[in-house]
């Protein structure tokens, strides 16, 4: 099989720890990310492939890296346009591979489950029945009447009969007393031929475009601009009238679609120093080294990042979209960005952003190095705190170590290189008028910037 992550999103209803430039799946929630988690477990069906933007192209590359594996196949899509495109896109691909007997799963990049073996045992259930030419979803047994799961309705041979959107409270506990719905978790297993086929069914005028698309992918952001965005379901599974196979399971599956959902799953969060006086079931996402307390409150969720609070009712999290509305038409930086940043190379964090001054922390991953630049409106100040690093200056290389100050004037060509093997961490100071992301003039660059 070959499992292949969809990664993509906007960052809404986990705000403000999800962003538009860090959504959920990158988030670490759970010490490590989800999508790390995601494919880690994947990794025991086939080596995976992912499928996301090009603007997430950084993030992914870090998260293969964190779950250690090798020979990832990513495709990065020019811009999002949901999940129908997308899967036209592998379809396409593992056809001019002459791949079509292969038998593929999708699986969303965000989802947590707790108990692995009996994932891994449905799949292999599932893939069983796509050998056989069925395109396979999988159904969770609900354990309580959620309103945030969107829910499929299925009869006595396991055969889809329809989806539902997420319901109402009253619709979900009829949903639940009846018996016959299982909570639709977004993952399909079917070979590729078979899908082929679904869309030339189904999506011709989609399907069309796509097949021009070549191997070398030049002409896909044509195809994506001619492509409307569109969901998998909508697209073809909700269109096979009967068509499609449901496994019913019991894996300890969370979309992880809201900060209850969170608080539910992590009801301690053992990484927060939280004191509560006359306080009771209370959650805290927390910064790390700082101290919470909580006094006379009961029932809050609270979710702390440098630039943005949450506080929010237990039960009522799902409401933070509503919020999120309201806060990006004030300040559509604060949903979008965060103050720090996964680069290629490393990562930094924004300390202080002010008129005339931006300081910064960053790192440098072992071995990487940031492009040769400059800057045409400010000077920088380099202070090394951490590791072994080479700088070159107007083609001058100069060794630092912690302690070590460089001044980077404007205009000077200028790069820096982590020649040790732990961690290169050093302060900068940029000090200008523009201390903007958009003041860097690339000369070389290792990934393709320049």
């Amino acid at each position: 099989m070959i499992p292949i992550v969809i990664s993509g999103g906007s960052g809404t209803r986990l705000w403000p720890l999800s962003r538009a430039s860090l959504p959920k799946q990158f988030c670490r929630i759970f010490n490590e990310s989800l999508q790390t988690k995601t494919l880690k477990r994947l990794a025991r069906l086939g080596t995976p492939w992912i499928v996301t933007s090009e603007k997430l192209r950084t993030l992914s590359e870090h998260s293969v890296r964190e779950a250690g594996l090798q020979g990832v196949t990513s495709l990065y899509e020019p811009f999002g346009r949901n999940t129908a495109p997308a899967v036209a896109l592998i379809c396409r691909r593992l056809e001019m591979e002459h791949r079509l007997d292969e038998i593929v799963g999708l699986f969303p990049a965000d989802h947590l489950i707790e108990n692995t073996e009996a994932f891994l045992a449905a799949i292999e259930a599932a893939q069983k029945r796509a050998i056989a030419g069925a395109v396979v979803t999988l159904g969770l047994k609900p354990t309580h009447p959620a309103t945030g799961y969107g829910y499929i309705h299925v009869d006595r041979a396991a055969r889809v009969l329809n989806f539902h959107e997420k319901p109402s409270l009253s619709k979900a506990e009829s949903y639940l007393q009846a018996g016959d719905y299982l909570w639709n978790a977004g993952i399909f297993i079917f070979k590729v031929q078979t899908m082929i086929d679904l869309f030339k069914k189904h999506q011709p005028q989609m399907w069309q475009k796509f097949a021009k698309l070549q191997m070398d992918m030049t002409s896909l952001s044509e195809i994506y601009k001619e492509t409307e965005p569109i969901s998998i379901d909508y697209a073809i599974i909700e269109k096979m009238n009967g068509g499609l196979d449901c496994i019913a399971c019991d894996f300890g599956w969370s979309d992880i679609g809201s900060w209850d959902a969170v608080a539910h799953l992590n009801p301690e969060n053992k990484n927060a120093q939280v004191f509560q006086n006359h306080s009771q079931n209370n959650f805290v996402q927390a910064q790390p080294n700082k101290i919470y307390g909580l006094v006379n409150v009961d029932d809050l969720i609270v979710v702390d990042t440098p630039d943005a609070l949450l506080i929010s009712r237990r039960g009522s999290s799902e409401q933070v979209k509503e919020t999120f509305a309201e806060i990006k038409k004030a300040n559509e930086k604060v949903v979008n960005e965060h103050l720090y940043e996964e680069r290629p190379w490393g990562r930094f964090e924004v300390m202080r952003d002010r008129q005339y001054f931006k300081s910064k922390v960053i790192e440098v991953d072992p071995g990487q190095q940031i492009s040769y630049q400059s800057h045409e409106k400010r000077e920088e100040h380099w202070v090394i705190v951490r590791g072994q690093g080479e700088i070159t200056l107007n083609e001058k290389t100069i060794l630092v170590q912690p302690g070590s100050y460089v001044k980077i004037p404007t205009h000077a060509r200028h790069r820096i290189r982590n020649v040790g093997h732990e961690l290169l961490q050093f302060i900068e100071v940029q000090i200008s008028n523009h201390c903007r992301e958009d003041d860097i003039v690339r000369y070389q660059d290792d990934y393709n910037r320049a």
